[in-house]
């Protein structure tokens, strides 16, 4: 009633019937976060801007593709040359993809090091991990939409894998293509289901966000608040936080799209999808390489595929493989080690995805997969039985105090 009687007006009065003035004054005014949350919390906000970017920019180039073999590489070219605006609208949506996986990949990270996916915020882990197992396919096959060369034969040889599944393998990709090769049937269903699934993705999202502020953010020295001298207002100290990272976000997305349009696309997609023309190598986009690296690393075709579903279902576990009281790495020193070579790791991944699937490569590929489910389901139960972590602090306030304190000793010194 107190948020309410705040609302004056028209507003006001809407407000009394359908109090939807004083739920977003509750979520996004006057909610209350930990006070020495960082930037590295900026990026969850950063990602749903990319999500609404790529959607809105989708629904415009929709209006303009022509989901057919025969005219969808002509039809892609037409919105860049011919469209009005075409030529910002393609690469705006091309780009605000791969930052949508920078900046989730960032954000999946920061709640690998601060220990966000543990209890009481299982729920919200695990819809975060939903996210980026629909992001996946959803930015596959929109890479296959182009109809280049490469998108042609990177729908031949992910569709192609699901032959090794016993049984049904065959029936399976005949059906996701539509016949026994890829064609215009696998291009109907890839813009059907590319253009249904970042909606799904907005509802998973939306579900995180509600988990979150059920449960309230984690903080990076995770402990839960104590009382009202741990937390302030989301606004303006947050809003003003995540501006600036938008400010950042949006100079990069314009750097990308004004002065590299083009960087990130592969120079075999700028021909014409052709069957009986084979590109030298085939890679699937910067932020699919780790999983491509796992599938490569692995002589068995169907053992490759349980090592891709495996890299994601094993994040999904992650709440209940780490059983260590403390939540931070700022506290855990051979968790916060172990850490630094995880993601060292999966840039080696990222790596051997880009080269053949031989010699050195191939060994780096096949040195990372394992290390990547070493850390998981060995080295992370393991450190936590034997690991001693450093003292907690109190308090949010009183750490944060302490730091205050310390620094003014320092410029005293």
């Amino acid at each position: 009633m107190e948020n309410a009687d705040r609302t004056r007006g028209l507003l006001g009065w809407i407000d009394r019937r359908w109090p939807i003035i004083s739920f977003l004054r509750g979520e996004l005014v006057d909610y209350p976060q930990p006070r020495n949350l960082n930037y590295w919390w900026s990026f969850g906000f950063l990602s749903g801007t990319a999500l609404l970017v790529l959607i809105v920019s989708g629904v415009f180039l929709a209006m303009h593709y022509t989901p057919h073999a025969d005219f969808a590489f002509a039809s892609v070219q037409r919105i860049v040359r011919d469209v009005p605006y075409g030529w910002l609208i393609r690469p705006l949506h091309a780009h605000a993809a791969s930052l949508f996986f920078a900046v989730v990949y960032i954000h999946t990270f920061r709640g690998l090091y601060y220990g966000s996916y543990k209890a009481p915020r299982e729920v919200l882990w695990s819809l975060g991990v939903a996210l980026l197992a629909l992001m996946i396919p959803t930015a596959f096959m929109g890479y296959v939409l182009p109809w280049g060369q490469m998108s042609y034969w990177a729908a031949t040889v992910v569709t192609s894998m699901v032959t090794a599944v016993p049984v049904v393998g065959e029936d399976v990709v005949a059906y996701i293509r539509g016949g026994y090769e890829v064609g215009n049937p696998t291009l109907a269903r890839f813009y059907a289901l590319h253009f249904f699934l970042p909606f799904v993705i907005a509802a998973v999202a939306a579900a995180h966000v509600w988990a979150l502020h059920a449960q309230r953010s984690n903080n990076p020295l995770g402990i839960e608040v104590q009382d009202s001298r741990d937390v302030i207002p989301f606004h303006p100290f947050f809003t003003i936080q995540d501006m600036l990272a938008l400010a950042g976000f949006l100079l990069v997305l314009a750097g990308f799209v004004f002065f590299a349009p083009d960087l990130l696309t592969p120079a075999e997609n700028f021909q014409p999808a052709d069957p009986l023309s084979t590109p030298h190598l085939i890679v699937p986009e910067w932020y699919l390489l780790p999983f491509y690296a796992m599938l490569k690393a692995i002589p068995f075709k169907i053992l490759g595929i349980v090592a891709m579903l495996g890299a994601i279902l094993v994040l999904f576990a992650m709440p209940w493989l780490d059983r260590s009281p403390v939540r931070s790495a700022r506290f855990r020193p051979i968790y916060r080690v172990l850490f630094w070579i995880l993601v060292a790791d999966c840039v080696l991944l990222a790596y051997a995805g880009t080269q053949p699937a031989e010699g050195v490569p191939l060994l780096l590929a096949r040195i990372g997969t394992a290390y990547y489910f070493a850390h998981f389901l060995v080295l992370v139960p393991a450190i936590a039985v034997f690991e001693r972590p450093r003292a907690l602090p109190q308090s949010i306030s009183a750490a944060i105090m302490e730091r205050r304190a310390s620094r003014r000793r320092r410029s005293h010194a």
